[in-house]
């Protein structure tokens, strides 16, 4: 029974990004490249994925897990040798084989699937998936015969005037007969200038046996992007994100400004939801329907209920429920909850802790390491002290409690339901039920005191102006 296998070149070291990180494993909008291919190809069902790897095989391993089966090409001998690598897994199987580069992360399963089908229509020995490139310099040309077929692919260094002038280019994808691919394989010979093995040699060694070679040519040049430098991953990066934004609008998001709007590839948003300018959504972010995020505001694997309302603030791994809201310039810090119709205002930061429904912590305070009832009202500039300069400690408060501005609460410490704290209270000892906690000095006012000041001594200040 003939299968569907995909090899993925991802062997390659990458020495133009000037990175200490394995070029495929730059990220364009939140994921690696090579976890980008990887996911297109996924979706087309394939029996087998081998992935090629050499420099930074490990952490390229580790990045894409379980989702592939991994070889290791030792030498960077070629391309023809990174697939020849693949051999052990693939090389007796009957089928098809898809050759994809992890350094090109924006081929759509679509394209592939349609690379497959017009193969299996062609009776095809080896397709090669092509472009029309507005600029083909540097590019290997499609040559095709008066009949369309294809004669040979020919390299930029090697093309005539004529060739040159060719704009149908080789985007190294390729589907080929499993089978004939690696017979052919132990064919291709590296006598040209660099000592290698390329992989489109296979082209012309099939051709001489009088195989059928086919062109698939696609219609979006785009897809085709390799990223080589830093100035191709913005470039790929840049067609990633609006390729991203035009499929959240389709599905019935508002982004006021898309050039501005930077979402990743793994976020989800509902629809009705408004997305303002300048907003950055990190990572598996989600987001319900009706929600609203105002300017500036970074969220990053976060999770938003319906009619959630962030105004120009930071959210990390927390969640936020229905009709809750938080801002501006507030800092949900990981692990927080925040509960059904919450508010967090102005300058607020949340770090480990749960708000629950309805609590309103309304501006300049700082909450964490603690757990919040229902129908609290916390007052201004009120901090919850949670370190001891060795070990957090979780301090809790009960529903309908009031805790008055300024007020410390020193944890380990709990706040009782409908319990209150007045202002400027540093409170280290557990308030019961219903009770009011105090915790500062008494007020004392010292009549006459600025004549025992020496600033009464001074002529420029003892003016009644002063």
């Amino acid at each position: 029974m003939s299968g569907k296998y995909t090899i993925i070149l991802a062997a390659g070291k990458g020495t133009r990004m000037k990175s200490k990180l394995y070029k495929v494993l730059h990220q364009v909008c939140g994921k690696p490249m090579v976890d980008h291919v990887l996911t297109e190809v996924e979706k087309t069902q394939p029996d087998q994925i081998v992935t090629v790897v050499g420099h930074g095989a490990e952490a390229v391993e580790e990045t894409l897990g379980k989702r592939s089966q991994y070889v290791v090409q030792e030498e960077q001998l070629g391309t023809g040798h990174a697939v020849l690598q693949a051999e052990p897994l693939l090389g007796t199987k009957e089928g098809m084989t898809l050759i994809a580069s992890g350094d090109t992360p924006l081929f759509t399963a679509a394209t592939f699937e349609k690379l497959f089908a017009y193969h299996m229509d062609k009776g095809a020995k080896a397709t090669i998936l092509t472009a029309t490139a507005p600029d083909p310099f540097g590019y290997g040309r499609i040559i095709r015969s008066d009949i369309g077929t294809v004669q040979k692919i020919v390299e930029q260094k090697d093309a005539t005037a004529e060739e040159a002038r060719v704009n149908e280019i080789n985007t190294g994808v390729y589907v080929f007969d499993n089978q004939a691919l690696f017979a052919a394989l132990h064919e291709v010979k590296n006598d040209n200038a660099q000592g290698e093995y390329y992989l489109p040699d296979v082209i012309q060694i099939l051709k001489a046996k009088g195989d059928v070679i086919a062109a698939y040519r696609m219609k979006d040049f785009s897809e085709s992007m390799g990223v080589n430098d830093r100035v191709a991953l913005a470039a790929a990066t840049k067609v990633m994100q609006a390729r991203i934004n035009k499929q959240h609008m389709q599905a019935g998001v508002t982004l006021i400004d898309p050039a501005t709007t930077y979402i990743d590839a793994d976020v989800e948003i509902g629809p009705d939801t408004i997305i303002e300018p300048g907003v950055y959504l990190k990572g598996h972010t989600k987001i319900g329907a009706d929600c609203k995020i105002g300017t500036h505001s970074e969220l990053i694997n976060a999770t938003l209920e319906d009619h959630v309302t962030v105004t120009s603030s930071t959210i990390e791994d927390s969640i936020m429920h229905t009709g809750s809201d938080i801002g501006p310039n507030s800092h949900l810090r990981p692990d927080s909850e925040i509960g059904e119709g919450a508010h967090l205002g102005n300058f607020v930061e949340i770090k480990k802790a749960t708000i629950g429904p309805r609590t309103k912590v309304g501006h300049l305070t700082y909450v964490g390491n603690a757990i919040l009832g229902s129908d609290i009202n916390v007052g201004c500039g009120v901090v919850f002290v949670n370190y001891d300069g060795v070990k957090k400690w979780e301090a809790k408060v009960g529903s309908h409690a009031f805790i008055g501005s300024n007020s410390n609460i020193v944890a380990p410490v709990t706040i009782a339901d409908h319990s209150f704290i007045a202002a400027g209270s540093t409170i280290t000892e557990d308030v019961p039920y219903h009770a009011m906690g105090i915790a500062r000095a008494r007020q004392v006012n010292k009549a006459d005191f600025w004549q025992r000041t020496a600033i009464a001594d001074d002529p420029e200040w003892n003016q009644p102006d002063k």
